[in-house]
């Protein structure tokens, strides 16, 4: 990485940074900065480009249909937005969810795709119990975006308290504590939001035994189970949909991030109880669902819902973290390796290895060619594109312990 990739005092809000890296273009799973420089990319623009980077078909699709037409506003429909909204609906429910869905709305982004969430647990509950019945409950470390209702539903203080005051209602409970859940869950509930896999929060996973409870008093109380599938759905973790893995039944489920090869698209699945409520006015959005977004997320949609390709993630996310466990132990510290399919991080077990030094980390094997990330505290985070090679993932790791035994 020279001074040429490199842009200083960007025009852009200073809560990006003063230094940002500037990439050019890429290929598969690599990205070139201005200077001509390659890094693997396990970070994957944060989860998005699941399909990587210089795909001429998805190219071709978008460039095919922005001939035809761009935008045409939610006051009419495409055909492509119907496609794929019929192919959401067509797949089965994760796990033993009861949930019928009827139909999909899209958004443009994951924080947006779960404020239209809320809002129809809001709506359903106040039509079928009245006021009164508005409560919102999420957990710890659990991240839902940043807009004033998903920011309510966000558990790190740094990102609310200058926000505050939030949505009111709105709680975060323990996660994975089923005794707090009993004690706090009950009709004047609208809804409870949960990640299967917490993407931002430290990859911990809901467990099985709190996953039956949720949904038994979800069921119990008529409360809305929203999992927010954003970083975890579309065969991240080798499953269409990581609630399934975990048990999780949930009423909606939010998607967003690798949709659409890494234009902004969003879905809410949107089950029959609840669409049966939705009335002209009560949501809206301009650009989401438009017919080239939807055009290129159909031709993802069939490659990421292909079993045999989610079966490949399966046997590469088993792969990856047989390879850190393996160099966890070759640094002889105590580490564990977190997550699940291709979302994958790891800790070690000392306070000496915390956020600063995870940060450091990072910087570090940026300049050696490897865009890794960071989730919670202080676990390194892989989320590198689907796509990637057995001997791409090597390199990767390979890369990444070269720093850190360096860094020891």
């Amino acid at each position: 990485m020279t001074a040429d990739a490199i842009v200083k005092h960007p025009p852009l809000p200073k809560q990006y940074g003063e230094e940002l890296l500037v990439f050019d273009y890429g290929e598969g799973c690599y990205l070139f900065d201005r200077s001509g420089k390659r890094y693997l990319d396990m970070g994957s623009g944060i989860a998005v480009n699941a399909l990587g980077y210089g795909r001429s078909d998805l190219a071709d699709i978008a460039a095919a249909q922005m001939r035809k037409l761009i935008h045409v506003s939610n006051l009419f429909a495409t055909e492509p937005e119907l496609e794929l909204a019929g192919k959401i609906i067509a797949a089965a429910a994760p796990g033993g969810s009861q949930a019928s869905y009827e139909a999909v709305h899209f958004g443009n982004s994951g924080s947006e795709a779960n404020e239209t969430a809320i809002k129809y647990a809001r709506l359903y509950a106040k039509t079928r119990r009245g006021e009164g019945h508005h409560r919102l409950i999420a957990f710890s470390n659990s991240f839902h975006g940043r807009t004033m209702g998903s920011l309510s539903l966000t558990a790190n203080p740094a990102y609310r308290e200058p926000f505050t005051p939030l949505i009111p209602g709105s709680e975060i409970l323990p996660f994975n504590d089923i005794k707090s859940l009993e004690k706090a869950l009950d009709g004047t509930v609208a809804a409870v939001m949960i990640e299967p896999i917490q993407g931002e929060g430290g990859l911990h996973i809901v467990n099985r035994d709190f996953a039956r409870t949720l949904n038994t008093l979800c069921r119990r109380y008529d409360v809305l189970l929203i999992s927010d599938e954003v970083q975890t759905g579309l065969g991240r973790c080798g499953s269409l949909y990581a609630s399934g893995i975990v048990g999780l039944e949930p009423d909606m489920i939010t998607l967003a991030k690798p949709m659409a090869g890494g234009l902004p698209l969003s879905a809410v699945l949107v089950p029959a109880k609840v669409n049966a409520l939705l009335k002209p006015g009560h949501h809206a959005t301009t650009f989401g669902g438009g017919p080239v977004t939807t055009a290129v997320a159909s031709a993802v949609w069939d490659i990421l819902s292909e079993p045999a390709f989610m079966a490949e993630t399966c046997r590469k996310g088993e792969l990856l973290e047989s390879l850190l466990a393996a160099e966890i132990k070759k640094t002889g510290m105590k580490g564990e390796v977190l997550g699940a399919g291709l979302l994958r991080g790891f800790r070690f077990q000392d306070d000496k290895y915390d956020g600063a030094w995870c940060s450091r980390i990072i910087g570090e094997a940026r300049n050696e060619g490897l865009i890794i990330l960071k989730t919670g505290a202080d676990v390194l985070r892989l989320a590198p594109p689907l796509v990637i090679s057995d001997k791409e993932l090597k390199e990767g790791v390979n890369l990444l312990f070269k720093v850190i035994k360096k860094n020891l």
